[in-house]
C-alpha cells in the first residue's frame, strides 16, 4: 500500500521503518491500538506523503496520491490483502531480468536478509545487494505501477512469481540457523501467496502444482524434528503426526494440476511428494515410480551443481538403486555405469552416499595416536563440543555421516579446535566448530573458482583453499555432498 502511494520502493521501506519507531516508542505509552496493523499503514502513509509534499517537483504525482489517500481506507485487509500480491506480481514486471525480479521481490515482499537471498540463489552479498538497488532504481524511474497486471500480462510474469514463492518456502522449510529446523511464518506466508495465486489462477497447472507441493511439505512439520530440535530425516518420521487435511487437499491438488497434462517442475516435485506421503512406511515407498519422475523432472528443472558432478540430482540416483534392488556396492557402481553412463568415480560416490543416507550412524575410521581404529562420530567429537558448542554435536554427528560416505579409506586426524580428513596419501577437508553456532568445513578443491556458499579459504586456514558455514541440517545438501565428493576424489 505505502509502495504504490510513494511509487518509489525505498521510500516506502523508510516510511514502514520511521512507522515502526514510532509504534515502538508510543505504544507502550499509549497502549496498543484496535488495529495494529492499520495504524502502521496510516503512519506510514502519512511519512510518504510528507516526503512527497516537500518535493515540488512531484506536483503531479502529490496529487494522485492525494486522490489515492481519499479513496482508500487504512484497516488491516490492506496490509494483508490485494497489495501483497500486487507488489509481488509488480516487482516481477518484464521491465527488470528474471534474477533482479526474483531478488527484488524476496528483499522487499518477503523481507528476506541479504545473506539469505545470496544463500538461495548460490551467488555473493555485494552482488545480490548491488542488484536490488537497481531493480529498485529502475521501478522508480520508469514510473512501474505496483498492481496486479491484467489477464494477458500475468504469463510474463508467472514464472518469476512462482519461483520466488517457491524459494519462499525453501527458505522457511530449511532455515539456516542452529536453533531452527522449521520456519512456520516463512511456509505459512509462501502457503497464502500460493492460495491466493491459485484462487486468481485456477487453471494455471504449475500455480496448482505450486501449492499442492508446499501443502504436501509442510504436512509433515511436526514430524521433522524432535524435542532437541533436530533434524529427523523422513524415512524415520512417525507418520501418524503428518497433517491429514492437508496431505488429502494436496493429494487432490496434484491430481487436478496433472490432469491438465502440461507438465511442470512444481507439479513434477509436487507428485513426487505425494508418492513420498503415500506410503504407510519407508519401506512402502513406490520407488520405481519416484525414479521415473525425478527423471521427467530433469528435463524441466536440471540442478547446474549437482548434474555437474553426477550427471543428475542425488535424489535421483537413491530412487534409481532403490528400484533396481540391488543392494551389494560392486552390484550398484556396475549398474550405474552400465545402464545410466556415470563415470567409475561418480558411481561409486553415489553408491556409498545411497548407503550413508541409508545408514546414517555407521561407524567411521578414526586415525589415532597407535594406528587407525574403529569409533563412533560422537567418539571423535568429544572433545570439540563442549560447553557453549555442544548445540551443535547432532550437527556436527550428520555432516560426518556424510563424510564416511565418501569411502572406506577416510580417516580422521584430531587437532587442535578441528578434525582433519584424510585419505592415505593426502587431507582433504577439515572440521571445525566456530562458536556456539557455526562449523566451518575447510576444503582443498585445486582449480574449482570460489562462489556463493563455497567461499575462498582467505585468512581462515591457510592449508585449505575453500571453506563452506555450516549452520544447519539444512546446509548439508547436494551441493555440499558434491564439493566434499570432489575434494575426496581430488586427494586420491
Amino acid at each position: 500500500m505505502v509502495a504504490r502511494l510513494a511509487g518509489d520502493l525505498s521510500l516506502a521501506e523508510d516510511c514502514a521503518q520511521e512507522a515502526c519507531a514510532t509504534a515502538v516508542a508510543q505504544w507502550p505509552r499509549d497502549g496498543l491500538p484496535a488495529n495494529p496493523g492499520g495504524w502502521v499503514v496510516a503512519v506510514a502513509r502519512r511519512r510518504a506523503l510528507d516526503h512527497l509534499r516537500r518535493e515540488g517537483a512531484r506536483a503531479g504525482k502529490e496529487r494522485e496520491a492525494m486522490r489515492e489517500w481519499a479513496a482508500a481506507e487504512p484497516d488491516s485487509s490492506a496490509v494483508a490483502g490485494d497489495d501483497q500480491l500486487a507488489l509481488l506480481f509488480a516487482c516481477c514486471h518484464p521491465a527488470l531480468d528474471p534474477a533482479s525480479r526474483v531478488t527484488l521481490t524476496l528483499r522487499v515482499v518477503c523481507g528476506l536478509p541479504t545473506a539469505s537471498i545470496a544463500r538461495l540463489l548460490l551467488q555473493s552479498e555485494p552482488a545480490v545487494a548491488q542488484r536490488i538497488v537497481r531493480a529498485k532504481r529502475k521501478i522508480r524511474d520508469a514510473g512501474i505501477r505496483l498492481r496486479v497486471p491484467d489477464p494477458q500480462e500475468r504469463p510474463g510474469r508467472l514464472a518469476s512469481v512462482l519461483n520466488t514463492i517457491y524459494l519462499i518456502f525453501t527458505e522457511g522449510h530449511s532455515p539456516h540457523g542452529p536453533s531452527a529446523v522449521f520456519r512456520d511464518d516463512l511456509c505459512e506466508e509462501a502457503r497464502r501467496l500460493a492460495a491466493r495465486l491459485h484462487w486468481l489462477l485456477p487453471d494455471e497447472p504449475e500455480v496448482t502444482g505450486l501449492l499442492a507441493l508446499i501443502l504436501l511439505a509442510s504436512a509433515r512439520a511436526a514430524a521433522r524434528a524432535d524435542e532437541d530440535g533436530a533434524l529427523i530425516l523422513l524415512t524415520d518420521q512417525d507418520r501418524s503426526r503428518w497433517d491429514r487435511d492437508r496431505l488429502a487437499e494436496g493429494r487432490s491438488l496434484v491430481e487436478t494440476a496433472l490432469a491438465q497434462r502440461r507438465p511442470g517442475p512444481y507439479q513434477l516435485q509436487a507428485a513426487i511428494a505425494a508418492c513420498h506421503t503415500d506410503a504407510a512406511t519407508a519401506a512402502d515407498t513406490d520407488w520405481r515410480q519416484i525414479a521415473a519422475l525425478y527423471s521427467e523432472l530433469l528435463r524441466f528443472d536440471p540442478s547446474p551443481v549437482i548434474e555437474a558432478t553426477y550427471g543428475k540430482p542425488l535424489d535421483h540416483w537413491f530412487a534409481v538403486i532403490d528400484a533396481s534392488g540391488l543392494t551389494k556396492h560392486n552390484e550398484v557402481v556396475a549398474m550405474l555405469k552400465a545402464d545410466h553412463g556415470l563415470a567409475h568415480g561418480a558411481a561409486h560416490r553415489v553408491s556409498l552416499l545411497s548407503r550413508q543416507a541409508a545408514a546414517p550412524d555407521a561407524a567411521v575410521t578414526t586415525a589415532t595416536a597407535s594406528g587407525p581404529a574403529t569409533a563412533s562420530p560422537g567418539e571423535v567429537a568429544d572433545a570439540l563440543y563442549a560447553g557453549k558448542k555442544a548445540s551443535l554435536r547432532p550437527l556436527h554427528d550428520e555432516l560426518m555421516a556424510m563424510v564416511h560416505a565418501m569411502g572406506p579409506d577416510v580417516s580422521l586426524a584430531p587437532k587442535k579446535g578441528y578434525v582433519s580428513l584424510r585419505r592415505p596419501r593426502k587431507q582433504f577437508a577439515m572440521i571445525q566448530p566456530s562458536g556456539a553456532g557455526r562449523i566451518d568445513l575447510g576444503l582443498i578443491l585445486p582449480g574449482v573458482p570460489a562462489g556463493g556458499r563455497l567461499e575462498p579459504s582467505g585468512s581462515f586456514n591457510a592449508l585449505f583453499t575453500h571453506r563452506v558455514r555450516v549452520t544447519s541440517a539444512g546446509d548439508l545438501d547436494d551441493a555440499l555432498a558434491g564439493w566434499l565428493a570432489a575434494a575426496y576424489a581430488a586427494a586420491g
